[in-house]
């Protein structure tokens, strides 16, 4: 029996296997006070992508917010990607396959993708890779990759609070900016510096043939949790 620890819900990515590129991220920078107070169980964000020859899914979870380099995950908690996959966009998704990694005391890792696919060992450097190399798996502490423009949005909710006053607002209930308004607010956040930058956190980057999360058809579904292990 085991108990979620954060926020379920992390992240909805769909991918059209071997079509889509491009990167799909969720953000989850500031959590309650549970997942605060115990930042190995703390996800920051999700990402996935194809690889660019289409063959391979990558997995980013990302854990605990401007951590030290001796940052190490517990080994009382279980990190998991929860994938589905379906034949077409709308379509009813068929049963979970999961990626669950595990950490023990020592850092080293063990991670399995459904009952196919087991790798452990030390998984910082350069990584490690299963038995068929359909699995591989790279864990430590890297630059945090999110890009939030924090200054430029506190920036922006004084301007828009200033304005609300006197906006108006159209038939689909969006408002209606005079120039100047929308120009420094396009402007604002256009021209902000990266405010995560130099940040640190720690990731869990998996990557597995495609074939292993596509058993339903070509569109995957990925979000992320973490788990107190039962004691």
């Amino acid at each position: 029996m085991r108990r979620v620890m954060t926020p379920g819900l992390l992240a909805l990515v769909l991918l059209a296997a071997g079509q889509v590129h491009r990167p799909a991220r969720a953000a989850d920078h500031a959590d309650g006070p549970a997942a605060t107070a115990d930042p190995t169980s703390d996800i920051d964000d999700v990402y996935a992508w194809m690889s660019q020859d289409g063959a391979d899914i990558n997995l980013v979870m990302t854990v605990g917010r401007n951590v030290p380099q001796s940052f190490r995950l517990s080994d009382k908690v279980q990190y998991v990607f929860h994938t589905t996959s379906r034949s077409t966009f709308g379509a009813a998704p068929g049963g979970e396959h999961n990626v669950i990694c595990e950490f023990d005391a020592s850092g080293t890792a063990r991670c399995w993708a459904g009952f196919d696919e087991f790798v452990s060992g030390n998984a910082s450097g350069s990584g490690i890779e299963s038995d068929d190399g359909k699995m591989k798996v790279f864990a430590g502490v890297r630059n945090d990759p999110f890009f939030f423009n924090l200054t430029g949005l506190k920036k922006v909710e004084e301007i828009v609070g200033r304005a609300a006053p006197s906006l108006n607002f159209d038939a689909a209930g969006c408002p209606q900016l005079d120039a100047a308004t929308a120009g420094a607010l396009v402007t604002t956040l256009g021209t902000g510096k990266d405010d995560f930058l130099g940040f640190n956190a720690f990731a869990i980057v998996v990557q597995l043939d495609k074939t292993l999360l596509t058993r339903d058809g070509p569109i995957v579904s990925v979000w992320a949790s973490t788990h107190r292990k039962a004691s």
